[in-house]
């Protein structure tokens, strides 16, 4: 499948430059870095999602402070 992506020429170059320094296609090193990033982007929602789940786990189960009791703390 083609996908047409314009670029800046600033990031076009930095494109070009790692893609001569790999050795590789333009192509295919964009490609590895978009599937880089889908998956980091798929990991870090996971990753916030379960915070956030536990947040709410936490907070049910009484296991919380307040803001007050927080920001009164000793600070190190």
């Amino acid at each position: 499948m083609a996908i047409v992506v314009s670029l800046s020429p600033e990031l076009e170059a930095r494109l070009r430059e790692k893609a001569a320094q790999q050795g590789q296609d333009v192509s295919f090193v964009a490609a590895q870095l978009l599937e880089a990033v889908l998956e980091w982007e798929v990991q870090y929602s996971q990753a916030a999602i379960k915070g956030i789940q536990q947040g709410l786990e936490d907070f049910e189960a009484g296991r919380f402070r307040s803001f007050d009791d927080f920001a009164d703390r000793p600070k190190d």
